[in-house]
């Protein structure tokens, strides 16, 4: 990117709006540690995605390489474009993040009634089912960078089919996730965040809008193809 601002989101949504409501209340109920609307299965998907960074995206990446079965110049490159894509998404979700300083849910859910909105309700004991991480919530940075590698791989291979992709978490032992498509990871990290109480469904949208514009741009931006000079 040309400046860690190159993608910043407008900001949050506002708290009197019917938006705010409807994704505070979402992930009130099934964020909450003791959710009674949760299902088994989004508890696994939010304990899945509680993995951090390149353990739990570069499976992903090295298992493309293979199923294209791709020389080591370009399986260098797509290492390096998700790297360098990676990176960016960072500095932007953090700009993001720093800039705006949104609270989040197991903040304002402990003080539902200071936002103004009727539709909101004050949970003093609300807490989120996993420790929520400690910076500012908005956008949802598992979202941007689930997005990104979707993103910089899909421009790659646009035009060609993708193999059906499967991964296992540190966080969920035993289980095994399978995607028939990236669309469908990134949708699955992005429910995942709210099950897990830490990021409204808005901010996640945003995430991965983010995302697709940083991979689209890497792809196009940085180490273009070259012929080979003999």
């Amino acid at each position: 990117m040309t400046s860690p601002s190159q993608v910043r989101p407008q900001p949050p949504v506002a708290l009197t709006s019917q938006q705010w409501a409807t994704d505070f209340n979402e992930i009130k109920v099934f964020g909450a540690r003791e959710s009674s609307k949760r299902s088994a299965r989004q508890t696994e998907d939010a304990r899945f995605w509680l993995a951090p960074g390149p353990v739990i995206y570069y499976p992903i990446v090295r298992q493309i390489a293979a199923a294209k079965k791709l020389s080591v110049l370009d399986s260098a490159r797509l290492m390096a474009l998700v790297a360098v894509a990676r990176s960016d998404a960072f500095i932007a979700v953090f700009d993001a993040k720093y800039h705006y300083d949104f609270w989040r849910p197991v903040t304002a859910i402990r003080n539902g009634n200071s936002d103004d909105n009727p539709a909101t309700e004050v949970d003093a004991g609300w807490l989120p089912l996993a420790d929520t991480p400690m910076h500012p919530e908005y956008p949802c940075a598992h979202c941007i960078m689930a997005s990104t590698m979707a993103a910089v791989i899909e421009s790659l291979f646009a035009g060609t089919e993708l193999p059906e992709l499967s991964l296992t978490s540190p966080t969920a032992p035993g289980v095994t996730h399978h995607w028939t498509n990236l669309q469908a990871l990134v949708d699955e990290v992005m429910d995942a965040r709210i099950w897990a109480g830490f990021h409204y469904r808005f901010s996640t949208r945003v995430g991965a809008e983010m995302g697709r514009k940083i991979g689209d741009y890497t792809v196009r931006s940085v180490m273009q193809p070259t012929a080979l000079v003999r």
